[in-house]
């Protein structure tokens, strides 16, 4: 993680001249043994890189003769360019399935990679990390070469347009020698191929041009490449990673390799524009959007040079001479300017969405036109998948190339603009609402693109006493924050600030700070938008403030003095209590994750714990050793209690049906899973293998065979089921289990609502009294034996939602106004069924503790 910057006031004589700097911890190679010497990729400790078959083609790739181990980044001082490095090849593998598109298999990349590197000295290649699958993510660099000590002073550069933006406005070093960063973002969904071979030949094309055009381009830019970005769905053909996750819905919650990858390279690199490649849609899409737009973004400045952008970019793929009579490619197309809504920009889960925050002032989707995947993959003859993915490879080069004259020509209003973004966070100005007098030549601005935000003056997290339930959420909240960029200071002694009392230990976050956009989409509640547009393309909330579990107090007051220091990690707050000398049994709270987690582990280990009278769990002081290692692992307290506790808890295994998001968190929480499907249970499953049944999804009674229907009912009749959404409760009613009626509401509906939880250590016992929603169900016509475990806030007729998209049917049901008040969550014997999405993408942390109490409860 990297630390937080200073802010920095150097003048431009010291900002060139200066070596002290902050070394950032995202994409780096290993020191060259000698200046400018290629080196090969240094050993780690967890390599397993296989040896590609067949001998290299080309002069450069026969420098390969051996494989060699993974990079191990370098910490030290920032380096110049070239950075060059032998990469170790890939073991071949004819299973690809770029290789029938006639496209680069990933295990070709390694080898064109260093063919590049070695066709002069403007081709830099880094590991930016590895993928969920394993795979090395190739982050390449081309420029003009630098010394270290030029390196040094663009890094200074960039720190200071970030951390004093108003002295950067006036330096003249920043006008004169900055090299304004530009990225291009590839194949984020494996299926969609082809910006990852429009790039290698990019950078070709870059590193031997000799024209006055690409000298002065690489003089004055640094233009990165994230060569793919889901190499596991590049290789297995498929939209999602090795873990299911659709990477380019996951960067607010940053739970896959690959994103954290991604956001460290917006941290370090911090471009001012961005294009991210994907595919399809026929003409070319090329964003900006349509509205709602994100009200965290300096959008006026973000909209002046994304359209002017995409208009380039246009140009460029009209150009291109494609025809829908010829070719079957249709004109490119401007969501802001060609439709009215449903292809937004408001959440910031999407990488264009995401980079703003991080000071790119101009960021783009741009789909190909040519379907090549999915039934089109499997259906087309190879003759004409071939063709189509080359049309797509020269629309993808023809955007970048657009996208880099757009830089060259524009690149002084490029850097003043994202100084500009900087300079109204670090000062708290107000954001300025887009208009045609603000943001002239972009035609049809109206009200309806209009969204801003009041940015309070702080948040606070609590700490002390009060707070000990929510330490382990807070802490999580606060080095996710960190991770993001964002600063966060923690309070030397207890204090008061709007009203409130502090105790020593809390956590501020100024929003006088670079990234206070990001600071605020994260911790703000978010907006109810249901009367602003008919349809979103995503989900329209994601407060990590109402759905981590933390405390968070918004602050209002103008000012914040507070004694405090910046932190770079969250303190730790795991602990057990002494043992005295009665050595008491141990209470561990299950409100959190990470609590489950350390529960699990226990469980594993073969320690007896037993379940607390408010739902918790009682270690007994034998296993205090072994609490202390889950303690330090997990980052959890165990407290001292006198409690023996009632039944034995165990380790469950459960059998899931459940989306990607799902598993994952599943597995986060130490839980044993067997996933299973309506395919799995119609050839046969073994029901001995689990004790609980979880499902959400992919299985489907109807679609059983009486064999395995009669198999499914036995077993959850007999052990249990945890059923969320339509799906479980339709497995329920198939069962005969609790006598409910579910209610489906909107299936487009989704965001973070209001709930009231139960008391008495039931399933939601502890959790926060905010829910996220994603085709939301309530529960009606409930019978005996029914116990509500949650419901929607408010009175019927009222309203749950406190952000997010939701509306009623057009014959007005399905709305929040007929969810108010009735039941989201319900229990009985053997069965709890969730109409929330408690473990919605690996995101609402503090829901998850709710599934997992169910599946101990029902087990």
């Amino acid at each position: 993680m990297r630390l937080p910057r200073p802010v920095l006031i150097a003048t431009a004589t010291a900002t060139a001249a200066a070596s002290l700097l902050l070394t950032p911890n995202g994409a780096v190679a290993d020191p060259t043994p000698r200046p400018g010497a290629p080196v090969r990729e240094g050993s780690g400790p967890s390599d397993g890189v296989g040896v590609a078959a067949g001998a290299p083609g080309s002069a450069a790739d026969r420098a390969l003769t051996a494989p060699v181990t993974e990079l191990t980044p370098d910490a030290g001082a920032v380096r110049g360019y070239p950075r060059e490095q032998v990469l170790a090849p890939d073991a071949e593998n004819p299973a690809d399935k770029s290789i029938k598109l006639g496209l680069t298999p990933y295990h070709a990349i390694a080898p064109k990679l260093n063919a590049l590197q070695r066709l002069g000295d403007r081709v830099s290649v880094e590991v930016a990390g590895r993928s969920a699958g394993g795979h090395r993510l190739f982050l390449v660099t081309v420029t003009a070469p630098e010394s270290e000590r030029q390196a040094r002073a663009q890094e200074r550069l960039r720190e200071l347009i970030e951390n004093a933006p108003v002295a950067a406005a006036k330096d003249p070093a920043v006008k004169r020698d900055y090299k304004t960063p530009v990225f291009f973002n590839n194949n984020i969904h494996g299926n969609e191929w082809e910006g990852t071979d429009a790039s290698l030949k990019l950078i070709e094309k870059l590193a031997t041009a000799r024209d006055g055009t690409t000298a002065d381009l690489l003089a004055h830019h640094r233009v990165y490449f994230n060569i793919t970005a889901n190499p596991d769905g590049r290789i297995a053909g498929t939209r999602a990673n090795a873990n299911g996750f659709d990477l380019n819905r996951d960067f607010v919650t940053a739970s896959q390799p690959e994103v954290r990858a991604m956001r460290q390279i917006a941290i370090d690199k911090q471009p001012a524009l961005m294009v991210d490649l994907h595919g399809y849609v026929n003409g070319t899409l090329i964003e900006p959007t349509t509205p709602p737009h994100g009200e965290n973004y300096e959008y006026d400045l973000f909209l002046k040079n994304t359209y002017a952008n995409a208009l380039g970019m246009e140009a460029a793929v009209n150009g291109l001479g494609y025809t829908p009579e010829k070719d079957g490619v249709e004109p490119a197309q401007i969501p802001f300017r060609d439709q009215a809504e449903g292809w937004d920009d408001w959440p910031p889960i999407f990488t264009p969405q995401y980079m703003p925050f991080h000071g790119t002032v101009a960021a783009h989707t741009v789909e190909f036109p040519m379907a090549v995947n999915n039934e089109e993959y499997d259906e087309l003859p190879v003759t004409e998948l071939r063709r189509r993915a080359s049309i797509n490879v020269a629309i993808a080069g023809a955007a970048m190339r657009a996208s880099l004259d757009y830089a060259r020509t524009h690149r002084g209003s490029l850097v003043a603009d994202q100084i500009e973004v900087f300079r109204r966070s670090v000062t708290g100005a107000a954001q300025v609402p887009v208009s045609p007098e603000t943001v002239p030549g972009v035609p049809g601005i109206g009200p309806e693109d209009v969204y801003t935000t009041d940015f309070p003056r702080a948040y606070v997290i609590p700490a002390g006493p009060d707070a000990q339930r929510s330490a382990p959420a807070a802490a999580r909240l606060v080095d996710h924050l960190l991770a993001n960029d964002v600063q966060v200071r923690q309070a030397t002694r207890d204090f008061g600030l709007g009203g409130k009392a502090y105790a020593k230990g809390s956590y501020v976050v100024d929003l006088r700070q670079p990234k206070r956009g990001m600071a605020h989409v994260m911790l703000a509640d978010g907006r109810d938008i249901s009367d602003k547009v008919s349809v979103m393309y995503d989900i329209s909330g994601w407060s990590l403030g109402r759905l981590w579990g933390a405390t968070v107090d918004t602050v209002r007051t103008s000012k914040l003095a507070v004694p405090d220091r910046a932190v770079h990690a969250a303190a730790k707050v795991g602990y057990v209590a002494s043992g005295g000398t009665q050595q008491p049994r141990l209470r561990l709270r299950l409100d959190d994750a990470r609590e489950i987690s350390a529960l699990n582990s226990l469980l594993r280990e073969g320690v007896s714990v037993r379940r607390a009278a408010d739902g918790g769990a009682i270690v007994p002081a034998s296993a205090r050793e072994k609490a202390a290692v889950a303690a330090r692992t997990y980052d959890v307290a165990f407290d001292a209690t006198k409690e023996s506790g009632g039944a034995a808890l165990r380790r469950v295994r459960v059998a899931a049906a459940v989306a990607p998001g799902e598993l994952f968190a599943l597995r986060e929480m130490n839980f044993d899973v067997v996933p299973v499907s309506t395919a799995i249970l119609n050839a046969g499953f073994d029901w001995s293998r689990a004790d609980v049944l979880f499902a959400s999804s992919g299985l489907d009674p109807a679609d059983l065979t009486p064999a395995a229907r009669t198999a499914l009912n036995t077993f959850v009749g007999r052990k249990g089921l945890v059923g969320r959404g339509t799906t479980g409760a339709a497995l329920n009613t198939s069962a005969g289990l609790l006598p409910v009626e579910a209610v489906a509401g909107n299936p487009d509906a989704n965001g973070v609502v209001k709930v009231v939880n139960s008391s008495g250590g039931g399933v939601t016992s502890g959790a926060p009294d905010h829910g996220f929603v994603y085709a939301p169900v309530w529960f009606t016509g409930l019978g005996a034996g029914v116990r509500v475990e949650q419901s929607y806030a408010g009175a019927a007729g009222g309203n749950p939602l406190v952000s997010g998209h939701w509306r009623a049917l057009e014959d007005g049901s399905g709305g929040p106004a007929q969810a108010a008040g009735r039941a989201s969550v319900v229990s009985g014997p053997h069965t709890v069924l969730f109409g929330t999405e408690p473990l919605f993408r690996d995101h609402p942390k503090g829901e998850f503790a709710q599934v997992a109490r169910a599946l101990l409860t029902v087990s």
